[in-house]
């Protein structure tokens, strides 16, 4: 082989060691990933209601979703009615970290969210299991293979977990704890593998750093039939720009507020309702 010959080879196995790697990380075929590669990094990922700002990673994890195979996407679907442990996976998955935020700091994040989101649900399954839907709707739902029939099903489950984390934190740990205990002694493996797991997690791991994320991924889902903005979105109050860092909910209904970071004062914020602020485009 000549010079000339050799080092055109480089680039290109390092560029299929790329497009291997991102099919790896992403779990699409290989030529999806050298598509993805290859084409402009996409400006949003399933649309302009999702905050991608330059966050390149986030917007292919985006864009790859939407050229998930059938297959795939019951596969993922299955996942997302699987409660609590399969819905918490899913949903990290489905809204991955925002590292870019215009300086406030990574949203979405911490090690811990899908622990704490599926303790968050294993606590309305102990307090409320009439919040569950039938086992044979939501495994209706999974094998159509599409995500917003799952979350139609889930709902009021997922508000219900949301709305944990607006009650003292505190008192929280002492409900995760006690509807593992119960989860533990429960005759059903279904329930009683979860909680073990659960508990050994609780006991090993500090989940206090990812609160706000688990939050922020739960707002994320719930405004979406609502066409509204989810965390990370950027707006304007009274002229000044900030980002959306979180939702306020009531019982029913899109949120009834929202809490926003500006720019200028990055170190508080200011709750706003929707029709006081104006979405930055882009």
């Amino acid at each position: 082989m000549n010079a000339t010959g050799s080092r055109r080879s480089v680039p290109d196995r390092a560029r299929k060691r790329a497009i291997r790697a991102l099919a790896a990380e992403l779990g699409v075929a290989y030529s999806v990933a050298a598509r993805l590669l290859t084409a402009p990094a996409p400006d949003t990922g399933r649309g302009s209601g999702v905050p991608i700002g330059v966050d390149e990673h986030r917007a292919w994890m985006f864009a790859a979703r939407e050229h998930r195979t059938f297959n795939s996407r019951v596969r993922d679907t299955r996942l997302a009615a699987e409660i609590p442990l399969g819905r918490a996976a899913h949903l990290t998955t489905r809204f991955p970290p925002l590292r870019s935020t215009a300086g406030i700091g990574p949203l979405y994040h911490g090690e811990g969210r899908e622990t704490a989101i599926a303790m968050l649900y294993a606590v309305v399954v102990h307090e409320s299991p009439q919040l569950l839907p039938p086992a044979d709707e939501l495994a209706w739902a999974a094998e159509l293979g599409e995500e917003a029939a799952v979350d139609i099903a889930c709902a009021a489950l997922d508000r219900a977990a949301r709305l944990l984390l607006d009650q003292d934190r505190w008192r929280l740990w002492v409900r995760v704890e006690a509807a593992l205990t119960a989860g533990e002694a429960d005759p059903d493996r279904r329930r009683r593998d979860p909680a073990i797991t659960l508990g050994r997690e609780l006991r090993s791991t500090s989940l206090r750093g990812s609160l706000d994320g688990a939050r922020q991924i739960l707002d994320a889902l719930l405004v979406e039939p609502y066409d509204c903005h989810p965390p990370g979105a950027r707006v304007r109050v009274g002229g000044r720009p900030g980002t959306i860092v979180g939702a306020d909910w009531a019982q029913a209904g899109p949120p009834t507020g929202y809490q926003v970071r500006l720019d200028d004062e990055a170190d508080g914020l200011t709750a706003e309702s929707g029709a006081e602020l104006e979405l930055i485009p882009g």
